[in-house]
């Protein structure tokens, strides 16, 4: 039997057969060792695996096979940084929930989700969340940032969640899509997911007044059917998304404004730093790409060269 694993916990997994039922599921003992999988998690949310029944009256089973991914999103792990964690598996649609304000979503955090994005050839969108809190330079600074993802190829969208505002464009977006939701803890994943699917009712709590940092809601990552079609997988709040398995020759290859620009560079091995008749510098110097984006390259290079991501 084959099913779609929709929780995973890192002990145990809940998946769903082609026929809608419901199995509580563990691994494998041998399944590790038999699979080329080196990453924390063997098994991800999205993944198709196979199932050996073990009890039909309590739906359990154990995961024997997975079967191959279209794509799969990675960062580092939460508990390794050493180690890759496997975010989501057979995704359509890559969603980073970000806010200027209530807790602040840096470029440096929405550049590193875009990237990975890009390395794992999954589409991006991103949802500046929280527009009710859009004024004065808050405003400004959303304006800003809307036009650098947008002038480069990102759909961009702005949508208040707690009230709807903005969200029916989106919701055009997601359908008949497996879309991930990633961001930073209280920047409202939960709450964007209540309004697509209503009768989920998903925990949601505010951000803590003297931090100005979100507070943790969903712990494990978790699938939900759309009522229109599609999927929704649901993140934990991460506060940094660190990239994995990635040398520093290939990370302008990521950024869309500097991949078009590579083959102007006077050298093939050119990082965009010092060398000279680099097209990418010409560039930033020229305005037409952003100095934000072309800092978040430094910044990131400079990560690589240390051996933190």
């Amino acid at each position: 039997m084959t099913a779609t694993i929709y929780k995973s916990t890192g002990s145990f997994y809940l998946a769903y057969d082609d026929a809608g039922n419901k199995w509580h599921c563990r691994i494998r003992g041998r399944l590790k060792i038999d699979e080329d999988i080196s990453s924390t998690n063997p098994i991800a949310v999205g993944d198709t695996v196979t199932l050996m029944l073990e009890s039909e009256e309590q739906r359990t089973a154990v995961i024997t096979g997975i079967a191959d991914r279209s794509n799969y999103m990675v960062r580092t792990s939460p508990h390794n940084k050493h180690q890759k964690h496997i975010v989501a598996a057979n995704i359509d649609l890559a969603l980073l929930v970000a806010t200027i304000k209530e807790p602040r979503t840096s470029n440096g955090f929405i550049d590193r989700f875009l990237i990975t994005s890009e390395a794992y050839h999954i589409p991006a969108v991103i949802v500046f969340n929280k527009a009710d809190l859009l004024r004065g330079k808050y405003q400004e600074e959303w304006q800003e940032r809307k036009a650098i993802y947008e002038a480069i190829g990102y759909q961009t969208f702005a949508a208040t969640a707690i009230n709807g505002e903005g969200l029916e464009a989106l919701s055009s977006v997601l359908k008949d899509k497996t879309t991930l939701f990633s961001g930073h803890s209280g920047v409202g994943k939960s709450t964007l997911i209540n309004y697509f699917i209503p009768d989920k009712n998903l925990r949601v709590q505010e951000v803590s007044g003297w931090s100005g940092k979100g507070q943790h809601t969903t712990t494990f990552a978790e699938m939900y059917d759309l009522p229109g079609g599609g999927r929704i997988i649901d993140t934990p709040g991460v506060k940094e998304f660190g990239i994995v398995d990635m040398a520093r020759e290939e990370l302008s290859h990521y950024f869309p404004e500097m991949r078009v620009l590579i083959n102007e560079c006077r050298f093939n091995n050119c990082i965009h730093i010092n060398e000279p008749g680099c097209a990418v510098k010409a560039s930033v110097e020229a305005g037409t790409v952003s100095i934000e984006r072309y800092e978040s390259y430094i910044a990131i290079l400079s990560s690589l060269d240390a051996g933190f991501t």
